[in-house]
């Protein structure tokens, strides 16, 4: 099948693809929509996928069979093996019974795949004003210098080996933002470089890999990162500096622009506003 623009592009308030996430609102076309149709009974990943960085095989993918697609209303399944499975549908539509719709197509695809959750996504515009959710943000770097920050930033590289050595302490610790992962990454030599934020010869903070990637259409596009610092050690500016680092290193490096996720009223959403990033609209997700 393939979507009739027509019918899906009114219901789009938020640039983003089923299995893709959020796209830049210059690349969203039907194309994007179709290709992850085309690509879900294969596991192979679209060349702009950022998740290809990750994996050796797309572990989300578009239910097609079960895609619902009217003028009022699209309804996008999609299934993920990652734990023990889980059914996400992704609504796009304004009519009044369609949040019931998604939660009992949700229901439905998760009894039928075994997964053990099952969730529905909806997408509000950038004039919504949500109380909790995720935000969607775009760093434009056409529109402005990224100056370089004063502060003990270096790529991890840079570091002198002892206190490249408290990377992995700081990693541990901070396990749950994805550093354990990213560390392993690291020391594979798969991923580009990641800028560590350094007080007292201890790793502090952490921001990367930072990578350049083409989007669907060639652009240049910062990926997404890993960003976070110690709990001790928040509230002194450090991730802010490190943000600015990295916005730097991005601009340097040739990227037109980046796009970030971040929950709302958070201190990454907090300070991505602070920046002047301009918001693309929220999403909410909601186990049913």
């Amino acid at each position: 099948m393939r979507f009739r623009w027509d019918w899906l592009r009114p219901v789009v308030t938020v640039p983003y693809v089923p299995t893709l996430g959020p796209v830049h609102p210059s690349v969203l076309t039907e194309d994007l929509f179709t290709d992850t149709l085309i690509a879900a009974p294969t596991e192979r990943f679209l060349r702009y996928d950022k998740d290809i960085r990750w994996l050796d095989a797309k572990d989300e993918y578009v239910l097609v069979e079960n895609v619902v697609h009217s003028p009022s209303e699209t309804l996008i399944p999609t299934f993920s093996r990652r734990g023990s499975g889980t059914v996400k549908v992704h609504v796009y539509g304004i009519g009044p019974d369609v949040h019931s719709s998604a939660s009992l197509l949700a229901r439905k695809l998760a009894a039928d795949t075994s997964a053990a959750k099952a969730r529905v996504v909806r997408f509000l515009g950038p004039e919504a004003h949500p109380g909790r959710g995720v935000r969607v943000q775009l760093k434009d770097f056409t529109t402005g210098p990224c100056p370089a920050p004063e502060g003990p930033v270096r790529p991890f590289g840079e570091w002198p080996e002892d206190v490249r050595h408290t990377f992995r302490p700081f990693a541990e610790q901070m396990a749950a933002d994805g550093f354990a992962f990213l560390q392993q990454q690291m020391q594979e030599g798969t991923v580009g470089p990641v800028l560590v934020a350094v007080l007292n010869q201890r790793v502090a903070g952490a921001i990367g890999p930072m990578e350049v990637r083409p989007d669907a259409v060639g652009a240049a596009q910062l990926m997404p990162q890993y960003f976070g610092v110690l709990p001790e050690q928040r509230g002194n500016g450090l991730g802010r500096l490190l943000w600015r680092a990295a916005m730097y290193w991005g601009q340097s490096h040739g990227a037109a622009y980046q796009l970030l996720q971040t929950e709302v009223g958070g201190a990454s959403d907090r300070l991505c506003r602070a920046e002047g990033l301009t918001s693309l609209g929220f999403t909410h997700r909601q186990n049913v």
